[in-house]
């Protein structure tokens, strides 16, 4: 597949309903969409490896690639781990996590905000991406060069009270107003079929979408939502797991870790290399995007944080006060229960 879901906050509504079921004893899912290139075992190896299940938040793409760096490195077998990079069932990896169908996934930091105040016991363990590479994108003949700009202009997305709250935001900064800015449900479209149909703009990753537009010839100007509120610098995606799992097999939660950060730090090192892994297990991603996504984001893992996967309390509360001060949380957020660096590798 030639693109990421640029966004799933239109979904947030979805998958709590189903985590929050699910947490009060509704059946889990029943099977997974086994990811291309994943092992496909289901029980102990005959290597005595513990089969573990790392479920994606969306189709394989280079957010994932130390995942599958760590399981081709053999990273994960030396942890005494068979891992199976999964994709998520029709409540999504956040679910899956919660309701112990797998002990880690990929979500988001607002995804993991929202689902602990509705008691879903996720917990963040670590930041995939230091900071936040989203944000509003539009092909440059539409004039769009500063969140003012989106005014009288139409903006493609899910119907996400987040979305507008994170557009007036910054709008706001920069003397705009934000009801102006018609709002179009994108539907299945992706960007580039929706900005030549019905919108002007809409809320991406550069990494995928961005570098995907530099490679068709297709220039954006990209107003990153970070450089315009500090709140807005939040940790997207993040690896998760869920309260249970942390405390009845802390030696799993270490181990899984530690080769999963020796995954990322080999393609923070080798991005090339690393592209080739990603595309060799999922052959139907485009090699040039992976390679030209790859080089783009390897550097931005890590970042200026002292190690990867680093969580700061500072940016769960930035974020959290920002929901809650918009009336987006029901109650302010219990920032020490909801991420843990206890996990990652001491370098």
């Amino acid at each position: 597949m030639k693109r990421m879901k640029m966004l799933s906050l239109g979904l947030i509504s979805l998958w709590l309903m189903a985590m929050t079921l699910t947490a009060c004893g509704g059946n889990p899912p029943t099977s997974q969409k086994e990811v291309p290139g994943a092992d496909t075992s289901t029980s102990t190896s005959a290597k005595g490896l513990k089969d573990v299940k790392v479920v994606l938040d969306w189709t394989s793409n280079t957010n994932h690639t130390g995942l599958y760096v760590a399981k081709d490195k053999g990273f994960y077998e030396k942890a005494g781990l068979n891992v199976q990079i999964v994709q998520p069932g029709s409540g999504g990896a956040d679910q899956m996590v919660a309701s112990n169908a797998a002990p880690f996934g990929i979500s988001y930091q607002e995804g993991v905000t929202q689902a602990r105040i509705q008691g879903v016991p996720l917990v963040s363990i670590a930041a995939v991406i230091q900071h936040n590479t989203s944000g509003f994108a539009a092909p440059v003949d539409r004039g769009i060069k500063s969140p003012k700009d989106f005014e009288g202009k139409s903006y493609g997305g899910w119907g996400s009270p987040v979305e507008e709250a994170v557009m007036k935001s910054i709008m706001d900064s920069d003397q705009g107003d934000v009801s102006k800015v018609k709002i179009v449900n994108m539907g299945n479209a992706d960007y580039f079929t929706a900005v030549k149909r019905d919108i002007d703009f809409a809320w991406i990753f550069y990494a995928w979408t961005g570098i995907e537009a530099e490679l068709r010839g297709e220039p954006l100007d990209m107003l990153y939502v970070k450089d315009y509120s500090k709140s807005l610098d939040y940790y997207t995606p993040v690896i998760v797991s869920n309260e249970q799992t942390i405390k009845n097999d802390p030696d799993l939660v270490k181990a899984f870790m530690d080769a999963t950060a020796q995954g990322y730090e080999y393609t923070i090192a080798h991005p090339e290399e690393a592209a080739n892994i990603l595309t060799k297990a999922v052959p139907e991603l485009d090699k040039k995007l992976v390679l030209a996504s790859q080089k783009w984001l390897s550097p931005r893992y890590q970042d200026d944080a002292t190690q990867w996967g680093l969580q700061k309390a500072e940016v769960w509360q930035n974020y959290s006060d920002w929901m809650y001060e918009r009336k987006l949380l029901s109650k302010p957020l219990e920032v020490d229960k909801a991420f843990t660096n206890d996990f990652l590798p001491k370098r």
